[in-house]
């Protein structure tokens, strides 16, 4: 939700190229934030699904940061790159595979 309010902020003190294509890109961000945080919430109630969510997000971090890197942003390259690089070790532990993969009481799948 940061993001979509830096993105309005910025919308709001330049002037867009298209007017239409930063609605539907602030669209689009608030839409992924809402599934982000819909993620995080299952994943802290043992949802199965949520570590595929959870590994494709981490890809499409690592998507953007590589080019980010060779950019020369080095800064913003390694923030979005440390912590996905992070999240992608840490999904594959045996605690967060045992924590998604609770048998007792209800199934924890959608």
């Amino acid at each position: 939700m940061g993001v979509a309010g830096w993105y309005v902020y910025n919308l709001f003190n330049s002037t867009p190229t298209s007017m239409g294509g930063a609605v539907f890109s602030l669209f689009l961000i608030v839409l992924v934030a809402v599934w982000l945080l819909v993620v995080g919430h299952f994943f802290f109630r043992g949802m199965r699904w949520t570590r595929a969510a959870a590994l494709v997000w981490q890809l499409f971090m690592i998507v953007i940061a590589v080019p980010t890197l060779q950019g020369g942003v080095i800064v913003v390259g390694l923030v979005l790159l440390l912590p996905a690089a992070a999240v992608l070790l840490l999904l594959f532990t045996k605690p967060v595979i045992a924590w998604t993969s609770q048998t007792s009481g209800d199934a924890k799948t959608f």
